[in-house]
């Protein structure tokens, strides 16, 4: 029942309608002074009785749940992702973001190290100012951004087992590391627990 009332804002109304009603009667009862209204069984009034009925049956009929809409499409949700970046993703590539300040010298020296990112097959890099971070918002929360330069890496498709894994690498990054980073994310494999 809890469910249903969760789920059926019809439902959520009719509850605060009826206690709305319970509460009056409570108030003009005892105000009223005496015990003129019957009661049944368990001290429950003829009222509380019917709206509880009233309730009931309110969830019984809008039982269907209402469908949620589509992600990123409520008030307030943050924009897609740009769609090279989602073409990338769809197309099964490794998409490799670079999230730069202008002016840094290490950011510099990271865009320089993420050029080698292109000699890998099936890698889609991005090298995005800081000032576009907005129209990224959607992955930069989902990785928890909250410095650059960053490098997040996100896992191709075929890979991500329904979820879009991400890593993210935050300051100075060699080649090396980026290189690494990428060849992480494209494992697929048994993984063992650690055990200290």
């Amino acid at each position: 029942m809890r469910e249903k009332l969760n789920e059926n804002p019809m439902a959520q109304v009719a509850v605060v309608g009826v206690l709305l009603v319970l509460a009056a009667v409570f108030l003009l009862g005892k105000m009223g002074g005496g015990g003129s209204e019957e009661e049944g069984e368990g001290g429950e009034s003829a009222a509380g009785k019917a709206a509880v009925a009233a309730v009931e049956t309110e969830l019984e009929v809008g039982s269907q749940p209402m469908p949620l809409p589509p992600p990123g499409s409520g008030p307030g949700s943050p924009p897609p992702p740009p769609r090279p970046v989602v073409a990338a993703f769809n197309a099964g590539d490794t998409v490799a973001l670079l999230f730069v300040r202008d002016g840094g010298i290490d950011d510099r020296l990271v865009t320089k190290a993420v050029g080698r990112l292109e000699s890998i097959s099936k890698v889609a890099t991005f090298v995005v100012p800081s000032h576009q971070l907005a129209r990224y918002v959607s992955i930069a929360q989902g990785v928890d951004l909250n410095r650059v330069p960053a490098l997040v890496v996100i896992r191709p498709k075929n890979l991500s087992n329904g979820y879009d894994a991400a890593s993210v690498h935050y300051g100075f990054q060699s080649s090396e590391s980026i290189v690494q980073a990428v060849v992480d994310a494209r494992y697929h494999g048994a993984t063992l627990a650690y055990h200290p």
